[in-house]
C-alpha cells in the first residue's frame, strides 16, 4: 500500500471509531487486509497531525480535531452544576439544540460544552442568552440532551 493511500484509510478508520492506541491502528489495518509497522504507523500519526484528545469520560483517542482541542477538560460535576446554574430551557430540531440560558450566560455555558470534547458535537456558537448545538446526527443530540438532563 502506498503512502498517500495509508494515510487516507488512517483517518478513515480514526473518523470511524476510537482509537487510543498505535497497536490499536496496526490491528485495525490489518482488519482490513495491510500489514503495516507500528514505527510507520507513529510517522503517519506525526504527519497527518493526529493527538489525543479525551472525552467527556475521560478516555483517550485520536482525532483529526485534536489540534483544536483544548488541553484541559472539565470534569462532569462542574459540566452538571453550569447546567443547573445558568441554563432556562434546552429544545432539539433533529441535530441541532438550541439552548436558551440567563443573559449573559450562554458564551460560558459554550464554554464549558465546548471544554468537554464531546465528540458528538461538531460545535456550539454563543450570543449573550442564546447557544446554537450541532452534532453528528440525531441520536448524539438526543445522548447529549441526556447528559445535560434533558430528554
Amino acid at each position: 500500500m502506498n503512502r498517500k493511500k495509508r494515510l487516507k484509510i488512517i483517518k478513515e478508520i480514526i473518523e470511524k471509531k476510537k482509537i487510543s492506541s498505535q497497536d490499536e491502528l496496526v490491528i485495525e489495518l490489518k482488519k482490513i487486509g495491510y500489514g503495516v509497522a507500528q514505527s510507520t504507523i507513529s510517522r503517519d500519526l506525526h504527519e497527518l497531525r493526529l493527538t489525543k484528545v479525551r472525552d467527556y469520560q475521560e478516555q483517550e483517542f485520536y482525532s483529526l480535531k485534536g489540534r483544536f482541542y483544548r488541553e484541559k477538560i472539565f470534569d462532569f460535576e462542574k459540566f452538571r452544576s453550569k447546567f443547573t446554574s445558568s441554563v432556562l430551557t434546552i429544545s432539539r430540531a433533529e441535530n441541532i439544540m438550541v439552548i436558551k440560558t440567563y443573559p449573559g450566560e450562554a458564551q460560558g455555558t459554550a464554554a464549558v460544552i465546548d471544554g468537554m470534547n464531546f465528540v458528538e458535537i461538531l460545535g456550539t456558537v454563543a450570543g449573550d442568552d442564546t447557544i446554537i448545538c450541532i452534532t453528528k446526527n440525531e441520536e448524539d443530540a438526543k445522548r447529549i440532551m441526556g447528559l445535560m438532563g434533558k430528554q
